[in-house]
């Protein structure tokens, strides 16, 4: 099969690699969409520790059914699927519990971090388990459905995020994840909505999907900000998307005294923290990992239109492009979002 391979940092080819096996639970899915995650490009160059070559990256996809396993009984070669990019074992103490997202054994499409390797979606065809696997309804194209995970991941954030109907919440960060955190938590019932980032264009895209209030650091005094918009208080809660120290300062400052503090970014290992600020304005602090069971229920509010991600996709092409795509996007060129490759052509 086609697969575009990770074998150095940045250091991208199309190549052929066998099609994988499928064992009595698996099924084979014939991959035509699979989103450039942000986590992907901090691994093209080594930074996050998670990308280690030779590996076929790639979590965020969607496609068809090409093969099922001998015990496999919900789904049939021709469905519509998407899969969830956490494979775990549900044996263990936290999938037994429901927590499946902590899962002791958790791997992650796409990842080779040391102590795994798993291949993902860059490629014609993919194995997954078939407990991660949901079908799609006929109104998402496969290009929206590849950005389920995303989108699960911000509705875990939201579903994580202490929240009363009304209340003011700010989310740090106007990149993929951002810009559907902010609808999720309009969903869910906050009142006002402010979006913080340091790209206008970001900013834009951001009122567009639901923010009452944008506000530049670089030009504007963000925390001063909200506490003008909130009598003084500051904010019910924020939503950190970023996770480097300033944002999260930011993020710790524009909530009022026993706010929440959701933390979603994952850009870099550690972090300093206020810990001061933290502790006698009495705030709670929440990590919020990947997605727990929100599938189903992202698949229903991107078919009724309730979340929209068609705004995000900015480009769509063949695999054999992937390797330039990758050098634009990790040079950070202004505009470019989420770039969407198809490994069958189609």
């Amino acid at each position: 099969m086609k697969a575009l391979l990770l074998t150095d940092y940045k250091k991208l080819e199309v190549t052929e690699l066998p099609k994988p096996e499928v064992g009595p639970n698996d099924v084979l899915v014939q991959v035509r969409a699979c989103g450039i995650c942000g986590s992907d490009i901090h691994g093209f160059d080594g930074s996050s520790g998670r990308r280690i070559p030779p590996l076929v990256m790639g979590h965020e996809a969607a496609g068809v059914v090409a093969e099922v396993g001998s015990a496999v009984e919900r789904f049939r070669p021709g469905m519509r699927v998407t899969f969830d990019s956490t494979v775990s074992c549900g044996q263990c103490h936290f999938c037994r519990r429901g927590r499946v997202n902590l899962c002791d054994n958790r791997r992650v499409l796409g990842v080779s971090c040391g102590e795994y390797r798993r291949h993902g979606a860059f490629a014609e065809f993919v194995v997954v388990p078939e407990n991660i696997v949901y079908e799609l309804p006929d109104s998402l194209s496969f290009d929206q459905a590849a950005l389920i995970e995303a989108v699960s991941v911000a509705v875990h954030a939201a579903n994580r995020t202490p929240l009363e109907l009304g209340d003011t919440v700010v989310v740090v960060g106007s990149g993929m994840i951002g810009l559907l955190v902010i609808q999720a938590v309009r969903l869910k019932g906050a009142g006002r909505v402010i979006a913080v980032d340091l790209a206008d264009h970001k900013l834009q895209t951001a009122r567009r999907l639901g923010a009452d209030v944008t506000l530049n650091p670089q030009t504007t005094d963000v925390v001063q900000a909200v506490r003008e918009l909130t009598e003084g208080r500051g904010a019910d809660a924020s939503i950190e998307v970023v996770g480097a120290t300033p944002p999260l300062q930011t993020a710790i400052d524009a909530v009022r005294k026993g706010g929440a503090v959701t933390l979603v970014g994952n850009l870099a290992p550690k972090v300093e923290l206020p810990l001061q600020a933290v502790v006698t304005r009495e705030l709670t602090l929440l990590g919020s990992c990947a997605s727990n069971g929100e599938y189903p229920a992202c698949i229903r509010l991107m078919e009724r239109g309730a979340i929209d991600v068609r705004p995000l996709i900015s480009a769509t092409a063949p695999l054999e492009e992937g390797p330039g795509w990758f050098d634009r996007l990790y040079a950070g060129e202004e505009g470019l979002m989420k770039v969407i490759l198809h490994p069958t052509g189609e």
